[in-house]
């Protein structure tokens, strides 16, 4: 099968549905199907072979965070001659509704088409209004999947109708084995953070403050810290007598972010909000890393309540604190965690999960024939 993959955001930056995309292309890859994907990225960003550029991202605020879309005519002419030329069996767009890509390849194309929803947040008054605009694309779509309960009640909020759920993948071993960076974790305990750092709802701010009423008892305790963002006053938020003892990593490679995960006592997710899946968490399951994370909807659901990893009250750093303190002092609980971490994250392996999408495919394909442009 000829597969066509449309991401929204810039391919430069990572993020949740970009990593997912490039994960499924590799597993659909791995499978014997074609594929080639279009995503918003400079003509002159290094990209993997099956990547084509979709036109330079601009960023806009969406969903609590700055995402970095491609829109307007130069945009939709490369979306039209990438489906001409694509001569696709099936075409699968990400998060449809956002005004990038995947809402103009709807636009210019007919065929068998299958949306994934990665987005969960309330219910959107501009999306609402938009809504008569973006249906002539949206209902086009033939196959719907959420990657999350969450996602499904956004979908269901915004979009009307259903959606099959298959969860996000990880790619197990990618980060089941990695050595810890040198001098990590340490005698005195290491928490662990990784994400964008100046984006409010990965809750940064949150772990910093918990970390602080941590340090004062704990003195070998230290934090280390990967993921983008702009951190010219993140150690300012912390007394000068701890700020020594949080590391900077910055962004990281990825081979460099799964020796993050094997590099701490705790990785801690303290999200406050926005996420639909969590494949941050993944990720530090298939690590095996212990983990305390909010008490999310998608993240408890992922932790399978709280057998694959601790949940403390979302928005609360005295219960973060406490909950990663617990973890720090028991070396049993831990080992019992990441055991049951390591289990639980085999269901979300891309080879299984790349199955089950596929078979969304086949269920589309017929009575249809390629996916063609709109005259």
């Amino acid at each position: 099968m000829r597969v066509g993959l449309v991401c929204p955001y810039t391919w430069n930056v990572p993020g949740g549905v970009q990593v997912h995309i490039r994960d499924l292309a590799e597993a659909l890859i791995g499978l014997g199907h074609e594929v080639s994907v279009i995503s918003p990225a400079d003509d002159n960003t290094p990209l993997p072979d099956y990547v084509v550029p979709g036109g330079r991202a601009i960023p806009v605020p969406y969903n609590g965070s700055v995402a970095r879309l491609s829109f307007g005519f130069g945009s939709a002419a490369r979306v039209r001659r990438w489906v001409k030329e694509g001569g696709f069996d099936v075409l699968h767009v990400h998060e449809p509704a956002a005004p990038s890509l995947s809402l103009l390849a709807c636009w210019v194309a007919d065929g068998p088409i299958v949306a994934t929803v990665h987005t969960a947040m309330p219910r959107s008054r501009l999306i609402h209004a938009a809504y008569p605009v973006l249906q002539t694309a949206l209902e086009k779509i033939n196959g719907r999947i959420a990657v999350s309960e969450a996602a499904r009640t956004t979908l269901v909020e915004h979009m009307g109708g259903d959606a099959v759920l298959i969860p996000n993948g990880v790619a197990v071993h990618r980060y089941e084995k990695a050595a810890p960076l040198p001098g990590w974790p340490g005698q005195g305990g290491a928490l662990g953070f990784l994400g964008r750092i100046d984006e409010p709802r990965k809750g940064l701010d949150l772990l910093l403050r918990a970390f602080a009423l941590m340090a004062g008892e704990r003195p070998g305790l230290r934090l280390l810290v990967a993921g983008p963002g702009d951190a010219s006053d993140l150690l300012d938020r912390l007394p000068a007598a701890y700020r020594e003892r949080v590391v900077l990593l910055g962004q990281v490679s990825e081979e460099d972010k799964a020796r993050v995960y094997h590099s701490v006592d705790v990785f801690c997710a303290p999200n406050t909000g926005g996420e639909s899946f969590g494949i941050v968490l993944a990720e530090a399951m298939a690590a095996g890393a212990p983990i305390v994370a909010s008490d999310l909807l998608a993240f408890r659901q992922v932790l399978r309540g709280g057998r694959a990893g601790e949940l403390f009250p979302t928005g609360d750093p005295e219960a973060l604190a406490a909950a990663a303190g617990r973890l720090l002092d028991d070396p049993q609980l831990r080992a019992r965690l990441s055991v049951a971490a390591s289990e639980a994250v085999r269901a979300y392996d891309w080879p299984v999960v790349a199955r089950d999408v596929v078979k969304v495919y086949q269920a589309v394909v017929p009575g249809f024939g390629r996916v063609a442009v709109v005259p």
